[in-house]
């Protein structure tokens, strides 16, 4: 049986009637309901909704855009991601038709219901452990999106997707990036691996355990490069090459996955501030986890974990939520009366 939510006329946001791209609201929206259009193709199949009884169309077809290609799990034959086309009629182009994408290549998160559930639970487990990248749904995804810019070029190609979706459209955004090329990225709730110190009430004990860590992980992260130096050339600053792709974060501080999106950025200011830049540098780019396994020989230093990245344009929703299941859901990020912060952090 079809929720509200899966109905775009009864929750999408029918007051886009006319998209205007330069608009950060209207991009944000259209890019969520491109996702939520994944999830709805994949909950039609589980429901064998076609045709007429299909409620997936709309999601895209209201903002004039076309299904292309569906994204399909080699393991288990579910539909984690869609490329889309932009065919929009001719009374529809306006000034901003410049700034519209082509292409979108959208993933979707993790579902907790239907045939796909046990498939989407272990990719959250090789997410949770920085494997996400040895999956085969991502190598399906990476290349696609290798493909389509091949074909069509970076400039037309925008990435988007929700929570693990956000994680595997950040981690091929970076991917891109380490060879010059940026594409345009809408990551709704990403998953942010570390412990939620954001939730700390406290301000001084929070900037207390921030630098706490920061010192701990910079002193670490020197300590293994030491160890590996004679056994490979170490470079100087890895995030250097990625500090000018600028994806756009969209995290609610009531949802523990991703607010620590939020620190993460505001305590990098707040280290130059002091006067530590130097060593808040070096331990942004790395997760203390990922180093205590490396410097006891269970696992590589090379592997920088993916949700670390030096720049972003980071929007946060400050709206009211009655739990957690709502700051998490892709469903907030269309609503027209959100009370959204947006900040640009660039790494320097």
């Amino acid at each position: 049986m079809a929720s509200e939510r899966e109905d775009f006329s009864l929750s999408g946001p029918l007051h886009l009637t006319c998209i205007n791209w330069t608009n950060a609201d209207h991009r944000r929206s259209v890019a969520a309901c491109l996702v939520q259009g994944v999830y709805i193709v994949e909950r039609d199949r589980h429901e064998k909704r076609e045709d007429s009884q299909a409620l997936a169309p709309p999601w895209w077809e209201f903002f004039h855009f076309k299904l292309l290609r569906q994204l399909v799990d080699d393991a288990d034959l579910s539909i984690f991601g869609a490329i889309y086309e932009y065919k929009p009629p001719t009374s529809h182009y306006n000034d901003s038709i410049e700034q519209s994408p082509h292409y979108v290549i959208a993933f979707r998160g993790t579902l907790t219901k239907g045939d796909s559930v046990s498939r989407d639970f272990e990719l959250d487990v090789h997410l949770i452990r920085n494997g996400l990248h040895r999956t085969s749904r991502f190598e399906i995804g990476m290349q696609a999106v290798r493909n389509m810019v091949a074909a069509v070029g970076d400039s037309n190609v925008w990435l988007a997707g929700h929570s693990l979706g956000a994680a595997m459209a950040m981690l091929a955004g970076k991917t891109m990036a380490k060879t010059g090329i940026f594409l345009e990225s809408s990551l709704f709730n990403p998953p942010f691996l570390s412990a939620p110190i954001e939730r700390i009430k406290d301000k001084r004990v929070k900037h207390g355990i921030r630098i706490a860590g920061s010192v701990i992980t910079a002193g670490l992260a020197l300590a293994v490069k030491a160890k590996n130096q004679n056994q490979r050339n170490v470079s100087g600053d890895p995030f250097a090459a990625l500090s000018a792709w600028l994806p756009c974060l969209f995290v609610n501080p009531a949802d523990h996955i991703c607010s620590e999106y939020i620190g993460y950025f505001e305590h990098r200011k707040k280290m130059e501030e002091i006067g530590a830049g130097h060593i808040e540098k070096l331990a942004t780019q790395h997760s203390l986890g990922g180093l205590l396994m490396s410097a006891v020989g269970k696992g590589s230093e090379a592997e920088e974990p993916f949700h670390l990245i030096p720049s972003a344009n980071l929007t946060v929703n400050q709206t009211p939520t009655e739990d957690f299941k709502n700051a998490h859901g892709i469903h907030q990020w269309w609503r027209p009366d959100l009370d959204l912060h947006s900040k640009l952090y660039r790494y320097r």
